[in-house]
């Protein structure tokens, strides 16, 4: 038996994302298995976190709040999740905020996107997550990372890839909220693309956006979804009839929509897995997505690929789906054979063959 103490601090985050919902997932994998006990480590929280991102995981809190438990764990490299935690074999920091190594020391990084596009995080971000990998490179014993994308960027960074475990996300099929029931809700009456995500530059809206603005015909385009930074879109989502943003949504309600869609359009510019590609086709929608990006390994050949950064290319893409239904259809079946290889007991039996890996590396 593994006792592993394992970071869960962004499901307290104002946007808690997909690196939330993968944390999520493990617990639930790893709680299925009888060899490893998980204890969450957070900051110190007066309230829960958001009701879709509550686990029954065995939680314990570290005394300080985030910014300081942040600012200490990366500059002076105290306290112990031990303190919190008591004994455990594995730290597991699941993501770029590290904790001391006062065990065998497990870190995933998702993506580096941080490092090719500076100017799409805020300073607090990226002074976070500069030094978050400094402290990864040095002090990990082994490093996790959701796909093969990742792992070239974390080896083109100087990390050795004898450390580096390949740990594909699963994917989690909710009760769906009645079909009807949420396209009343929205006012959906008509076909509609739709794209889900936080809100921010990577995801490329602005191109989807103008892609979307060559459809012509009564079909509309659905931003599901929280604000998040640095991409300001209102004007041109107000000047469109046609758009309509509907913010966050639950999971039974997304599952509906992802159900419901005539195409899912995800042109992310980087991701380190994207797990919404994985949730549409698991639903069955007909999902257009990012060739060159870990979106790509993702979807297989179960979706359409474009070049993210081609308009002409995103917008082509969004007609022959729409249009064709033959298509549709095809990429309706691929998708769900796809997506049902994805699992999150294979992410947890990854993972623990990650923190054995890690027990062993220490000695």
């Amino acid at each position: 038996m593994i006792r592993t103490a394992l970071t869960i601090e962004q499901l307290w985050h104002r946007v808690p994302g997909g690196t939330a919902t993968a944390t999520l997932g493990l617990l639930d994998g790893l709680a299925a298995r009888g060899d490893v006990a998980v204890v969450g480590v957070s900051a110190w929280h007066a309230r829960p976190p958001n009701p879709a991102f509550r686990t029954n995981a065995d939680i314990r809190h570290m005394w300080l709040p985030r910014l300081a438990l942040y600012e200490s764990w990366h500059r002076l490299r105290v306290p112990r999740v031990q303190r919190a935690t008591g004994h455990v074999h594995v730290v597991h920091a699941t993501t770029l905020a590290i904790p001391p190594r006062s065990a065998p020391l497990v870190v995933t990084i998702h993506d580096l996107a941080f490092i090719d596009r500076p100017q799409d995080f805020t300073t607090r971000g990226m002074r976070l997550f500069t030094r978050g990998l400094e402290l990864a490179r040095r002090d990990a014993d082994v490093i996790t990372v959701p796909s093969e994308a990742t792992r070239y960027d974390c080896i083109a960074h100087d990390f050795d890839d004898a450390r580096i475990v390949v740990v594909p996300w699963g994917v989690t099929v909710p009760t769906t909220t009645s079909r009807p029931e949420v396209l009343d809700r929205f006012g959906l009456q008509k076909p509609f693309v739709l794209w889900t995500g936080t809100i921010e530059p990577r995801k490329n809206l602005p191109r989807l956006l103008d892609a979307f603005a060559r459809v012509k015909g009564d079909v509309d385009l659905v931003l599901a979804g929280p604000v998040g930074w640095k991409e300001d879109i209102g004007d041109r989502i107000a000047a469109d009839e046609r758009i309509k943003t509907i913010g966050f949504v639950d999971a039974a309600t997304l599952a509906a929509l992802y159900a419901a869609t005539d195409a899912f359009c995800y042109p992310s510019l980087k991701e380190g897995f994207g797990l919404p590609v994985l949730e549409a086709m698991a639903q069955g929608a007909p999902v257009i997505t990012s060739r060159g990006t870990s979106t790509e390994e993702v979807a297989g050949d179960a979706a359409l690929l474009v070049d993210p950064v081609d308009v002409d290319s995103l917008a082509e893409a969004l007609h022959q789906v729409l249009d064709d239904r033959d298509l549709a259809a095809r990429l309706r079946t691929a998708g769900r054979s796809r997506a049902a290889t994805f699992t999150w007991e294979r992410t947890a039996e990854l993972t623990m063959q990650a923190y054995r890996r890690a027990v062993e590396h220490a000695g």
